[in-house]
């Protein structure tokens, strides 16, 4: 697929990002760049300013001498993230619960409607959809751009370990009470409230997913 844009390396750089979230381009895979170039039909300038940007971006390792590999994530690095994504999007609940018009709860509520449903009916992809649609809403009620732009670049890393936390026994539940609290705080206009209560979601989100790698792991030894 050949590439046409007034940015090319950015455009280079949303293909690779997608190939990698998309899993065709997996942890720890080797980045040949003469390959990706003839994939791509670019040179390998704009290909390696790519891969610069998504170096930054945490995405992708590059050892010397050696190439850029796929980042990969362990544990310890959610063990790192979690809890800097969990005070970040806390914040943003806190500014939202201030900042929020009625017309902003409307719009929540409606959100909040399908995740009801659509946990009602165990459908998780959506439930997915409309838990990130309202941690986006929740984000931009905060109206502040630079927690906007840390809270992207970590969920990118976090992205990267294509996790499945509602997979966990009764988290899909426990997260839409968790979601549920948060709006009940938003719509009371308690700040401090709110804050809490998205902090907690995001801790057990972390907490599910630990129990989750247990599982596997004990399902995998038996």
């Amino acid at each position: 697929m050949r590439i046409v844009h007034s940015s090319l390396h950015a455009e280079v750089a949303d293909q690779l990002r997608e190939r990698i979230f998309d899993g065709q381009l997996a942890p720890g895979a080797f980045l040949d760049e003469p390959v990706l170039a003839q994939e791509l039909a670019i040179s390998r300038t704009p290909l390696r300013e790519a891969l610069k940007v998504l170096t930054a971006e945490g995405l992708v390792r590059h050892e010397p001498r050696r190439g850029c590999f796929v980042a990969e994530v362990t544990e310890q690095d959610l063990d790192e993230i979690f809890p800097v994504i969990a005070l970040l999007e806390g914040r943003c609940a806190h500014e939202a619960a201030l900042n929020a018009t009625d017309a902003d709860l409307q719009a929540l509520e409606v959100l909040h409607d399908k995740l009801a449903r659509h946990a009602r009916s165990k459908r998780i992809n959506d439930y997915y959809a409309a838990n990130f649609a309202i941690h986006e809403a929740v984000i931009r009620l905060a109206g502040n751009r630079w927690l906007a732009q840390v809270i992207t670049d970590l969920r990118k890393i976090v992205k990267l370990a294509r996790l499945q936390q509602l997979h966990a026994p009764g988290r899909l539940d426990q997260s839409l009470s968790e979601h549920l609290a948060v709006f009940a705080a938003l719509k009371a206009r308690d700040p401090e409230g709110a804050e809490a209560a998205m902090r907690t979601h995001l801790t057990r989100q972390r907490d599910a997913l630990r129990a989750l790698a247990r599982r596997q792991r004990a399902t995998v030894v038996a």
